[in-house]
């Protein structure tokens, strides 16, 4: 009976720790990453995953109309379909890097697979805007084996989130408040510009919270940054 509950306990510690390594934003078990940027000065990253999408050039335009610059980590399948909404992302001075080709889940899958899926999202992004993404999210912000030996072959740096909006799945006045209570001097903030790969996707809680959190940010004197340039401040 003793064993049967160590033996029980043991397998419950280490689905805990699996579970930590592959979910958690802190985790640097599977492979290393950013989930936050320097905390010595009022800065603030804006991310969005899952585009480009349709919806895309309307978060550009929210964006452009408070002065702010964020980090776009974008699916090479959406680059593919919509690339000039993809130079769209960088001719605006935005940060463009790599969400995976077709957004799957990483969970079991082989070393192949992940090592295709990033690269040809490297490519797709390269090919259409010219820039060679730098930084990786995992779809889901699921990481597996083999993720870290990847990112160093392909010269990239993953990165997850201090704070996760929740925008496709909430309203907007409570997407605002996480946004604005939860982040924090150097925290990189993750939203959504699509919604997966879905075309024309709809994101008009993403857009109304931003435009509410971002005033009430800039009230307080934060500053937004790039996700490159709060994780590196020399750049």
């Amino acid at each position: 009976m003793l064993l049967e509950v160590a033996t029980g306990a043991a397998a419950l510690t280490a689905a805990g720790v699996m579970a930590y390594g592959v979910r958690a934003p802190r985790s640097n078990l599977i492979a290393p990453s950013f989930w936050r940027g320097v905390a010595d000065r009022n800065s603030i990253a804006l991310t969005f995953d899952d585009g480009p999408s349709e919806a895309t050039p309307r978060v550009l335009d929210v964006l452009d109309r408070f002065g702010v610059r964020a980090t776009f980590f974008t699916c090479g399948s959406a680059v593919r379909r919509l690339p000039d909404v993809a130079r769209e992302i960088t001719l605006w001075g935005h940060e463009i890097a790599n969400h995976s080709d077709t957004h799957p889940m990483f969970a079991l899958r082989s070393r192949s697979f992940l090592l295709n899926e990033i690269r040809a999202a490297q490519e797709s992004i390269e090919g259409a805007t010219g820039k060679r993404p730098v930084l990786f999210r995992p779809p889901y912000g699921v990481r597996w084996f083999g993720l870290g030996g990847i990112l160093k072959e392909l010269d990239l740096t993953a990165v997850m989130w201090s704070v996760l909006a929740r925008d496709w799945k909430t309203d907007a006045a409570t997407v605002e408040t996480r946004l604005v209570e939860r982040a924090f001097p150097g925290a990189i903030v993750c939203l959504h510009d699509g919604r997966e790969l879905r075309p024309d996707p709809d994101i008009s809680v993403t857009l109304e919270a931003l435009s509410r959190a971002i005033p009430r940010w800039l009230e307080r004197g934060v500053r937004f940054e790039t996700v490159s340039q709060i994780i590196c401040p020399t750049i």
